[in-house]
């Protein structure tokens, strides 16, 4: 699975504004996801924005104090019409059509920050090439892709309940009942995977439905109560066999360690909703050998031992110490 985070999105936006020609004026942004490929463009190059609708009207949007210069349409020369990515291409045909009809007085181009392997017909300028399977974090849960993907509740669509609430009673019930959800996807979800007692199933339907929130399947851990679940262990085993048998493209898990778990486990890609972090099967085991590479440089030479390996260790030693105590409890 293909990823860029807001972050990436950032730099490459950075990227794009080094290369484009000194002549743009203007950046448009193609609504809805484009907009913020456009604002963060516009901040690097030091030029207004608007979307496709202000052009057309003649209008830029407000700048505060960032941009002094005066925006005049009649002083325009070129113009960027830019969204976040380009796939068929369809969005941009339509809009360049659009476009087509209003009798401008400057040039246009048109730009993507990443496009697909045949994208660059559509487009002028882009930064990079980002192949399917491919998502993104800013538009992640309002993608059609959610039909492949399996989702996980607590944590993703609404906030965990704390441990007054998580008494397997009433409180419970009352969470499950009136808890706000953190995002409503805009697209059907094809699994539901939650650790959640079967019991709670009646509770958890009428929650989702009265948020708007589709899906195809809702899979409930089927043991009578939380404390059966906690004595059979493992939930990111259990998450991680619902996603190999579900042939889901990608899991969507709030929590870190279970994320790393069930990644390893279904040796297939996990997104940590709560790190916007893409994990891979590849990623975390070069994770687990370079930092039990570098722990042993530390015991052996702690002194000697580099800056660099420090700083890698601190970053990608996570999942080793998750691996590393996961193991050792089940020893």
């Amino acid at each position: 699975m293909n990823y860029r985070s807001v972050s990436e999105l950032n730099r490459d936006a950075r990227q794009l504004a080094r290369e484009l020609p000194d002549r743009i004026d203007l950046v448009v942004g193609i609504p809805r996801s484009g907009l913020l490929a456009a604002n963060l463009l516009c901040l690097n190059l030091d030029v207004p924005m608007t979307d496709v609708d202000g052009l057309c009207e003649g209008r830029v949007l407000q700048t505060g104090h960032r941009y002094d210069g005066e925006v005049s349409f009649d002083n325009l020369e070129t113009v960027l019409v830019v969204d976040d990515s380009v796939d068929t291409g369809r969005q941009m045909k339509e809009t360049k059509a659009r476009l087509a009809q209003e009798d401008f007085d400057f040039d246009l181009e048109f730009g993507a920050i990443y496009i697909s392997s045949k994208g660059h017909q559509h487009v002028d300028h882009w930064v990079d090439v980002v192949s399917k399977p491919r998502v993104f974090e800013w538009n992640m849960m309002h993608h059609p892709m959610l039909k492949y993907f399996c989702v996980d509740i607590d944590g993703v669509l609404c906030r965990d309940p704390t441990r007054e609430e998580n008494d397997d009673g009433p409180r419970y019930r009352e969470f499950l009942q009136t808890v706000e959800p953190r995002v409503v996807p805009s697209e059907k979800i094809g699994w539901l995977v939650t650790c959640r007692l079967e019991k709670y199933r009646d509770e958890t339907e009428a929650w989702l439905d009265e948020h708007g929130i589709e899906y195809e399947n809702l899979v409930m851990m089927d043991v009578p109560s939380k404390a059966a679940r906690q004595q059979q262990g493992d939930h990111a085993e259990y998450k991680a066999e619902v996603y190999k048998q579900t042939g889901a493209d990608l899991f969507i898990e709030s929590s870190m360690s279970q994320a790393a778990e069930i990644c390893e486990r279904s040796k297939k890609p996990v997104h940590c909703y709560e790190a916007n972090e893409m994990l891979s099967p590849g990623h975390i085991d070069r994770a687990y050998d370079k930092g039990t590479e570098y722990l042993t440089r530390l015991s052996d030479n702690p002194i000697g031992f580099s800056t660099k390996a420090a700083r890698y260790a601190v970053s990608e030693g996570y999942y080793l110490v998750s691996r590393l105590t996961q193991s050792r409890f089940r020893k």
